[in-house]
Formats: structure tokens, sequence, C-alpha cells
């Protein structure tokens, strides 16, 4: 799991303009390997269907994964013929590795894929990247186990699909319905600081990308699909579910031990009602109440068990002392973790110290509380010292509640600076690619401007050349050698450098 990636702030929603006619507004991702059957017919249809209905500038990327057959000669064919196709060869295979050195070099501002046999129907593209143009959402997937969803496929694949979708749910507390739809969006700024975090180049990577987007609090909009299952798909079932499970159990574990710096993945939501500024209204208090609430009730349990065991060979006091001192140390994790959200091995150390500090604290209440009883009634009921112990238990309560919220752990965005809003650019990020974004080699032009999609002074009817590149030297900007001036694709890695780059 990739953990030298620093991701940035990500800008406000906004509506993306419609006046750039000159560059595309999506840019739809078709990854290929060995599609020679398929390729041509699933373009043209593509691309008749976004001719007619969808209303901005748009360009078709095939992404050959180093097929072995004529599908790259298909692929140039349809690029010469269609001004609106471009064509990227990958010397290497893997879904995942496509999507990334596409997405990373294009300088559309909504970036999609689909799978060649269109499985999905097209009715669903516009609604689809309609929440992404509009700036209500982050992500948008398509979902085939949604209950609006019409789907014609085999009892084997279903089964496979929910119970994978099950397990993503149980490891991963995944709340998307279908993660291996091969019907995706995504915005481009989010693509900028999502993507450096993603390490899968296979089909894993759609799961892990959603994963990552779901748990740093990006908006994923689900658009429920027509489906009808490809018999002649060239997936490899077992393999792919063993590499999924795999994938799986390398994302959880970099959660689980908070190696992954999702917390910097922010973004100011300007229409969000919880980001209002309201007075009197502590951002998250109920359910960081809840959260204490049940923290407690269980930690006091986990005491009485504890104090039950260390009076089997200790006296009450130093029993006492024990169970308190553990599960006070049980009681500072899970609230940190559980209740505050604090996740990582940063700072723990510092939060026990602190909350042994708070435990101390009420133990003082609660102990001053008996000794002043006893100071002033002489020998006072078991009732009246019961009564007087409840008081004081609530009064420490309240108190460690507050002491955690405002001392131990305090909400660390009332302490940051408010990110200054941008459009379709990260403001001040962390992230901060080496290189401008620049296009694809081939010749992005609407669609309303077909008549003048050549170059001046290029012959008519010539192809245009299609650049070959390996996948890992674009993903990594080191690739050079090609006397096409305006190809330069984003690093997928955060510390490379660019040699002519004056920063």
């Amino acid at each position: 799991m990739r953990t030298d990636s620093s991701p940035g702030t990500l800008p406000a929603r906004e509506h993306l303009p419609a006046t750039d006619a000159g560059t595309p507004v999506l840019d739809v991702v078709i990854p290929v390997y060995n599609e020679e059957k398929d390729l041509q017919p699933c373009v043209r249809r593509l691309h008749e269907h976004l001719t007619r209905t969808f209303p901005y500038a748009f360009r078709i990327t095939i992404a050959d994964n180093a097929s072995t057959d004529t599908t790259p000669l298909v692929a140039a064919r349809l690029e010469a013929e269609i001004p609106e196709v471009a064509h990227v060869r990958l010397e290497q295979k893997g879904r995942g590795r496509a999507l990334r050195t596409v997405w990373s070099a294009s300088e559309a501002p909504v970036l999609a894929y689909m799978d060649v046999d269109l499985s999905t129907g097209l009715n669903a593209l516009l609604p689809l990247v309609a929440p992404l143009i509009s700036g209500h959402s982050d992500l948008a997937i398509g979902s085939r186990l949604a209950r609006a969803s019409r789907v014609v496929r085999g009892p084997k694949r279903e089964f496979i699909s929910r119970a994978y979708n099950l397990i993503l749910r149980g490891s991963l507390q995944a709340r998307f319905s279908d993660a291996q739809c091969g019907f995706k969006a995504i915005r481009r700024d989010v693509a900028q600081v999502l993507l450096p975090l993603v390490e899968d180049t296979g089909w894993f990577f759609d799961t892990e990308m959603l994963v990552l987007a779901e748990r740093a609090g990006l908006r994923i909009h689900e658009v429920p699909v027509d489906w009808v299952d490809d018999p002649d798909s060239t997936v490899h079932i077992v393999k792919t579910a063993a590499d999924d499970l795999r994938g799986v159990w390398r994302v959880g574990r970099a959660l689980a031990t908070g190696s992954l710096p999702l917390d910097r993945l922010t973004r100011p939501f300007g229409d969000d009602p919880r980001d209002r500024d309201l007075t009197d209204v502590p951002g998250g208090l109920a359910r960081q109440l809840v959260g204490f609430c049940v923290v407690g009730a269980l930690s006091t349990l986990f005491y009485l068990l504890l104090y039950s065991a260390f009076r089997q060979f200790a006296g009450s006091q130093p029993a006492n002392a024990l169970a308190l001192l553990v599960s006070a140390v049980a009681n500072t994790a899970a609230n940190r973790r559980l209740t505050f959200g604090v996740r990582g091995r940063g700072g723990a150390v510092r939060h026990q110290a602190q909350g042994l500090v708070v435990f101390g604290i009420g133990l003082a209440l609660t102990s001053g509380s008996l000794a002043a009883l006893d100071a002033a009634g002489g020998s006072p009921a078991h009732s009246t010292e019961l009564a007087v112990l409840i008081a004081a238990n609530l009064a420490a309560t309240v108190l460690r509640f507050l002491l955690f919220r405002a001392w131990v752990f305090p909400d660390r965005g009332e302490a940051a600076p408010a990110p200054v809003p941008a459009a379709h650019t990260p403001s001040a990020p962390a992230y901060r690619p080496t290189a401008p974004h620049a296009p694809l080699p081939h010749r992005p032009v609407p669609y309303q401007q077909r008549t003048s999609a050549r170059p001046s002074g290029e012959p008519s009817g010539q192809p245009y050349p299609t650049t070959r590149f390996r996948a890992g030297e674009a993903a990594d900007d080191t690739w050079r050698g090609t006397t096409d001036a305006t190809m330069r694709l984003q690093p997928v890695h955060p510390h490379d450098t660019d040699p002519e780059d004056a920063r």
C-alpha cells in the first residue's frame, strides 16, 4: 500500500463551465485486450450515442493493454476516421494500469470508462456523468445490484457478485453496492489526488479506488443500470476472485493500521449543511456522545470483569487500582478510534497519558465525594453512599467527555485554516504534481467542429501516428523519446521530479 503520497485539499464542488468548446468535457476510456472483433462496433455505437445525446464536447480513448492480435490496427483505423477517438498503446496488461495512465494524462474535467462489450445500456451514461458535471458528486458508478437495475446474467456470476459485495461490506465497511461494474466516472480534480493512493493495476483497481474515496469522505453517486452479461467474456473468474481477496486483505490491513493518509484528503463542501457556521451546535457532538456512552458501558463491564479476576489473588484496593488502570487504557484507546475518529499510531502515547490524567481527575472526584460524606455524616447509610457515588460518577463522566473532546482529542478541523475554493484545480494541495496535465497525443475536437478536425498542412486521409510507450514509464513520467512536444503525462508518484521543471 502506498504511503508516500500526500493528498491535498480538493476544491469546492462547482458546475463545470460550458464555454471551453475546444477541450473535451468527457473522456471515456475503453480498456481492451485482444478485442479485434468487438472494438469497432463498440466505438462506433458509443460515438453515435454521444454525438446524438451528449451536450458537451467529448473524446473516446482506446487503451490497448498489450494486445497481440489486430486490435492496435483496428484502434488506429478508428482514430484516423473519427476525430473524437484517440488510441493509446500500453506494453503491459492490466485494466487498472490502463485507466491510471490515461486518466492521469487526460485534460478532460470528467473521466469515465466502460467495458468494450457494452454490457451496460448507454442510456445510463448521461445520468452517470451528470452529477460530476454539476458538482454534486466526486465519483459515479453503475450498479447492477440496485433495486431499479435490470440485469440479465447467469446464476453463477450473480452469486459471485453478491458474495463479493457482502465481503466488502463485512471486511471494509463498504456502503456502495457494486464495485466491479465496468461503468464508472470520476472528476479529474479528484483523480489527481486519489489515484496516487491506489496501488492495484488489475481488476481490483475499481474496488480500491472506491473504498479509499468512501473512507476519505468523498461523495459516490450510484446509477442503476440495464446490464446484459457477455457470454464470451475473457475474464478469468477464479484468478480475478483470488486477486480481489488479496486486495481486500491488503487494503483492510492498511486502513486498520492507519498507514493511509486519508485524513489529509479533504474537500470544503460548500453545499453541505454540516459545514454551515451554526452557533451552539458543536460539529459531530451527537455522534460523539453516542459513541462515548457505548464505549463507557462496555468499559464498565470490562472493569467489573477485571476486578473480579484480580480479586482472586489481591485485596480490594489493589484489585480496584489494577482494574481501573487497564480499563482506563482500553477506554481511551476505544474512544480515540471509535468516538473521536483518530486513526494511526501518531500521538497514541500522548493520548494515553492524557487519558490517565482524565481518569485520575474522575477518581479523585469520586474518592473526594466519599471522604466529604464520611467527614460530614460520621456513619452514613449505605443508600446514601450509593447516591453520592452515582452523582459523583455522573459528574466525572460529563467531565471526562468534555476533557476528551476539548483536550485529549480536539477537533482538528477547527484549528485548520479554511481552504480557499477553486474551480477544477486543487487549492494549495500537499500533493503537487511536478508537471502540468497536457493532452494525449491526439487532437481533441468537439463534435460540432468535425469539418476542421485535421491540423493545417496535414494531408487528408492520412491516419494519425499512434505513440507507443510502456505503462510503467508513462506512470512514472520517465518516458522521453518522442518528437511530439505536447506529450507530457501526469506523474502517478508524487515524489517523482521532472528535470525540465524549473521549480
